[in-house]
């Protein structure tokens, strides 16, 4: 039974930086591991990959005889993946032993609410492979209210669409900061708390103060969910890529089946975990705490 991941998120999130992150570190950790490029978007891969949609279809290509531009292109090229599933099928048939980490494209509107990934991810289900979705979103998001809803709404349509075990990352937790202070502490963010203090702030906003009933109702609908909840992830750091692969492990069953000669001691720990992340050391080591209002957090 083979297990992956299915890595998307919008462009800019890291998903590249963040699959050649985690293939470095199963690696080394003594799995065996295939990287699958299904953006063909997708023209400078740091990692060895195993295939390669553009030996299938190109994004030039489809552009040119097609007179599209950049995201009709992309999503013509799943559709045309769709359609030749069995080009996909038979390449990991080759890889049968492998844990196969797939880098899907950044078009937002392939995950919320076009089927074609949908039905791709339906047919490798049915061909017994153990997914779990890897979504990531730029955690510097976080600084403004309006970006933060947004994701928030992003990763809950996400998660209802694809149907997949899931775990949602603010990634770059390290550079949280970058564009601007968090109102409150970390976890307020990562487990999403009472959004209504977050309603203050939209509902201040010179536009936001224009959409007060439907910034409420927005923030009503992801709590009435209580489905959304984020991990953190610094790509580089090796105690934060563990917890994720933790936690993607333990999602997908792979401690439960997949237990694999070299990796006992990630596996050890990922079923003693627990799906709670403490981020107070997070915040500790990646953010400027004095000017954190834990008053209302």
């Amino acid at each position: 039974m083979p297990f992956g991941q299915v890595v998307v998120g919008p462009p800019g999130s890291g998903k590249t930086t963040y699959c050649w992150g985690a293939y470095q570190f199963l690696t080394a950790s003594g799995r065996k591991v295939a990287v699958v490029n299904l953006d063909p978007a997708n023209d400078h891969i740091p990692y060895p990959c195993a295939i390669n949609i553009a030996d299938l279809i190109t994004l030039e290509d489809t552009m040119n005889d097609l007179k599209l531009g950049p995201n009709g292109g992309i999503m013509f090229c799943v559709e045309y993946l769709l359609k030749n599933m069995d080009w996909l099928l038979e390449k990991l048939d080759e890889l049968k032993d492998h844990y196969i980490i797939f880098d899907f494209p950044g078009q937002v509107e392939l995950f919320t609410h076009h089927n074609a990934v949908k039905e791709i991810l339906g047919i490798l289900e049915k061909h017994e492979y153990r997914l779990v979705a890897a979504h990531l979103v730029d955690a510097h998001y976080c600084t403004d209210p309006a970006k933060y809803i947004s994701v928030l709404l992003l990763s809950l349509k996400t998660m209802v669409q694809l149907e997949l075990p899931h775990v949602n990352i603010l990634s770059k937790v390290d550079l949280i900061e970058s564009y601007g202070k968090l109102r409150f502490n970390l976890q307020y963010y990562t487990d999403v708390m009472d959004l209504s203090y977050l309603l203050e702030s939209l509902n201040d906003d010179a536009f936001g103060s224009k959409f007060k009933k439907l910034n409420e109702a927005l923030c009503d609908l992801i709590e009435d969910f209580a489905l959304v909840g984020f991990y953190t992830l610094c790509v580089e750091d090796k105690t934060s890529m563990t917890k994720i692969q933790q936690v993607i492990d333990k999602a997908g069953g792979f401690v439960f089946g997949g237990l694999t000669e070299g990796n006992e001691s990630i596996m050890t720990t990922a079923m003693q975990a627990g799906y709670h992340e403490d981020v107070t050391d997070v915040q500790e080591r990646w953010m400027d705490n004095d000017v954190v209002d834990d008053n209302n957090s």
